[in-house]
């Protein structure tokens, strides 16, 4: 396992459209996951120990934002013939048991993923209103393991700040997660 931190926020980079299918069972597009006052994009994966370690903080987040006005997605990039545990089938039970309030997608060409330049799970681009990337850091002070509880909310701040100005904040921390797994 690589560990790997996100490059700086490129403030304004729009958002890259998408057609991907969903654990759902329908193919959902950027402009369907958009939310009236931004877009959370996430690039996660079942196995990842970062990701494992903020799942349910994801999903109190992710509902939180949306009653902002902010919607989610996540995406999941990684090559599952390598990493059997994110299979789409696999995806479906994750998604499922941990309820996630968002649509879970399977980038089985990793075009999407490579067209964020998404370095790493969990790994996540912020959008305004405009899809104009305004955050790419991290959740919270999470890494492998679960931060305390009552750390500050990083991703969660900023994406209110987002539904509030359609600004992200000038200081942001990177995120740091397991590399995507690329096919060779």
């Amino acid at each position: 396992m690589v560990s790997l931190e996100t490059p700086v926020c490129e403030f304004g980079r729009p958002a890259i459209d998408f057609s991907l299918p969903g654990v759902d069972g329908r193919t959902w597009t950027l402009r369907e996951c958009m939310g009236e006052k931004g877009l959370l994009v996430m690039f996660i994966c079942n196995h990842c120990p970062y990701v494992k370690a903020v799942q349910q903080r994801l999903v109190r987040d992710t509902r939180e934002l949306m009653a902002l006005g902010i919607n989610s997605v996540a995406i999941m990039s990684n090559d599952p013939s390598d990493y059997p545990e994110d299979s789409f089938d696999n995806m479906k039970t994750v998604a499922q048991e941990k309820g996630y309030p968002f649509p879970y997608l399977m980038d089985e060409t990793q075009a999407v993923a490579k067209a964020y330049g998404a370095v790493c799970t969990p790994d996540f681009f912020g959008y305004n209103a405009d899809l104009e990337l305004q955050y790419r850091g991290r959740l919270d002070e999470s890494r492998k393991e679960t931060a305390p509880a009552g750390v500050r909310r990083d991703l969660f701040e900023a994406m209110k700040q987002v539904a509030e100005t359609g600004k992200g904040p000038g200081e942001q921390i990177p995120g740091m997660g397991c590399s995507i797994k690329w096919r060779e």
